[in-house]
C-alpha cells in the first residue's frame, strides 16, 4: 500500500484513495500535504470467489466477467453478478465513508490486477493505474539511488 501511495502521490498531489484490486482489495487515504491516513483491508474478488466455491460444493466455478444483467438467469450470471456487483458496491461504500471521515472528497484511483474489470462498476473510481505498484517501486528504487525527487507521504 506504501509503494502504491508514493507513486499516486507523486503522479497527483492531491487528496487521495487508491484502490488495489489484488489478492486483497485495499484502500489507501493519502492527503494532498502528503500524509498517509491508512486504509481499509478486504478480502479480494479471487479470495471470496473461491471460498463460496469451496464452501457451497454444489456451485461450479465461473469466469470473472461482466454479466449482461444484475438480475442472473442462471446459476453462473447470478455468481457473476454478486460478485462484480458486489465488489462494485464495497469499493463505492468504503470509498464514500473514508471520504466522510476525510471531510472531503478525494480523487479515487484503482489499480491492480483487476481493477479494469471492476473500476468500470464503480461510481467512485475516477482514474485506473494498471501499473500504479510498479511506478511506485521504481520511483523508490531512484530515490534510494540518490535521485533528488519531491517529498513522499509519510
Amino acid at each position: 500500500r506504501l509503494v502504491n501511495a508514493a507513486a499516486a502521490y507523486h503522479k497527483y498531489r492531491r487528496d487521495l484513495i487508491i484502490v488495489d484490486f489484488g489478492t486483497a482489495t485495499t484502500f489507501c487515504a493519502i492527503t494532498a500535504e502528503g500524509q498517509y491516513l491508512g486504509g481499509v483491508i478486504a478480502p479480494g474478488l479471487d479470495i471470496s470467489a473461491e471460498a463460496l466455491f469451496a464452501r457451497a460444493a454444489k456451485l461450479a466455478k465461473v469466469e470473472l466477467i461482466r454479466p449482461k444483467t444484475v438480475i442472473g438467469t442462471d446459476t453462473a450470471s447470478s455468481i457473476q453478478a454478486g460478485l462484480l456487483f458486489g465488489y462494485a458496491g464495497l469499493v463505492d461504500t468504503v470509498v464514500r465513508r473514508m471520504e466522510q471521515e476525510l471531510g472531503r472528497s478525494a480523487y479515487v484511483i484503482g489499480t491492480g490486477g483487476l481493477s479494469s474489470i471492476l473500476a468500470s462498476e464503480t461510481t467512485s473510481i475516477q482514474k485506473i493505474e494498471p501499473l500504479l505498484t510498479l511506478e511506485g517501486l521504481e520511483l523508490l528504487y531512484r530515490r534510494a539511488q540518490g535521485a533528488s525527487l519531491p517529498s513522499l507521504p509519510v
